[in-house]
């Protein structure tokens, strides 16, 4: 009997040796698995981005074309230059600050806010080129590296439980409160939760897929999921957002707050998003460095310059790629099978437009609770170490920002080490860096 296995290694040897799966301990089987999980987990941007970026005028169906080409670009240039398992795409914070903050709400053309975008990701590739983000993340202390994971967590499971409507904005009390468990929408969210929970408590694997996959089937029959009339759908024209991106009006001093508050807090969520999907993935040395973290901030910086061209700001690596880890991602090949999932969309976006939220939702819920483990390792009986850990977890609650949640943080830590006499212990460039963190803060206040 013929031996058909001879030639069965050759495309499994050559992605083993493009991607390095047998020293990062993954296989072919495991990095696909873990992209399509990722992919799903993110599968909501390509509604939420587009309809933020609407308010403020932007056509739509342009915005939701220029949003699957950036995930497709910036996700492989992942793959192939980072060889990691980041999903890279639009995030919400950017968004909100074009199309609802500037366009909707201060009267700010959205030209000028992609302008504005655009600058920023700039920016970010200048400061990579030199190495400055680099140095910027090794010189944040250990305490916070271990409680990073902690505090996106927390921001995760959050984002988690509101998509799934288990918890509300109260408008009277401007406070957080419990959804009604018994919507459509939350049964159907629970279910995908518990599904998962018993999947993974016998460490099935693809679980948080299989888990998606359910809770969207089961949303059929109550309303929450929506069939299309076609699967197939050509993809819209870019026309109307293409190269729409007002450099020269952005430069106007009036608008550097906005440029200073995008990029803090841009810089902030991809830095800890790195370190946190990172170590999700087994990634980081033994003082939570990861190494050439350049070459993931290379991948950022090219993808938020370029983004705003093509109609949508603010590329980054996205904390939804802690899906993909979780279900196993270890490599860049896992983010070349979630590339090749969104290029999927252009054709195919009503199918991933009928993924509801309320079934991504307990993906994110037990990543983000799976995440506070990483609290376990911070010192909190330190004082001096412990509490701006806390702080940064708090910070992010309060703020609904992980970026603004890391910056907060930082601050804390340095103004506490400071007041308790351990001022030695602080970096120096750490006390550089507090003098844009308090402008920061400022400009968030104001704006």
């Amino acid at each position: 009997m013929a031996d058909n296995s001879v030639n069965a290694p050759t495309a499994g040897s050559w992605l083993q040796r493009r991607f390095q799966l047998r020293a990062r301990q993954s296989s072919v089987r495991t990095e696909c698995l873990a992209g399509v999980t990722g992919f799903l987990a993110a599968a909501y941007l390509l509604v939420v981005i587009p309809g933020l970026l609407a308010v403020g005028g932007m056509d739509k169906g342009a915005a939701t074309t220029g949003t699957i080409l950036v995930f497709v670009v910036g996700t492989l240039l992942m793959a192939f230059y980072g060889n990691l398992p980041f999903i890279v795409g639009p995030g919400i914070g950017g968004s909100v600050l074009v199309g609802v903050t500037l366009a909707g709400s201060e009267g700010v053309s959205w030209q000028i806010g992609l302008g504005i975008a655009c600058w920023s990701g700039i920016l970010f590739f200048a400061l990579t080129r030199l190495g400055l983000r680099e140095v910027v993340t090794r010189s944040v202390p250990q305490s916070i590296k271990l409680g990073l994971t902690a505090s996106i967590g927390l921001f995760v499971a959050m984002l988690g439980f509101r998509n799934a409507g288990l918890v509300l904005a109260n408008a009277r009390s401007n406070a957080l409160m419990l959804g009604d468990f018994t919507a459509p929408g939350a049964l159907i969210a629970l279910c995908g939760l518990f599904l998962a929970i018993a999947l993974q408590a016998r460490r099935i694997p693809g679980a948080i897929l299989w888990a998606i996959l359910f809770a969207t089937l089961v949303g059929i029959p109550f309303g929450v999921t929506r069939l299309p009339d076609s699967p197939i759908a050509m993809p819209h024209s870019l026309a109307p957002v293409l190269g729409q991106v007002d450099m020269i009006g952005a430069l106007n001093i009036v608008f550097l707050p906005y440029l200073f508050v995008f990029f803090a807090s841009e810089f902030f969520s991809t830095m800890g998003t790195t370190l946190a999907v990172g170590g999700e993935a087994g990634l980081l040395d033994e003082h939570g460095n990861m190494p050439h973290i350049n070459r993931p901030f290379m991948v950022d910086s090219i993808a938020a310059a370029l983004g705003p061209w093509v109609g949508i700001p603010a590329a980054t690596a996205l904390i939804e790629s802690s899906a993909a880890a979780e279900a196993g991602g270890k490599t860049g090949l896992t983010a070349l099978a979630a590339a090749m999932m969104f290029l999927l969309m252009l054709l195919f976006t009503p199918i991933a437009l009928m993924i509801p939220k309320e079934a991504t939702a307990p993906a994110l819920i037990l990543i983000g609770l799976n995440m506070f483990s990483g609290l376990r390792k911070v010192d909190l009986a330190s004082f001096t170490d412990g509490l701006p850990v806390l702080m940064m977890v708090m910070i992010t609650l309060i703020a609904n920002s992980f970026g603004t949640g890391i910056a907060g943080g930082l601050l804390f830590y340095i103004v506490i080490k400071a007041i308790a006499g351990k001022w030695r212990e602080v970096p120096f460039g750490l006390y550089l860096l507090a003098i844009p963190l308090v402008y920061y803060f400022a400009t968030l206040v104001r704006h």
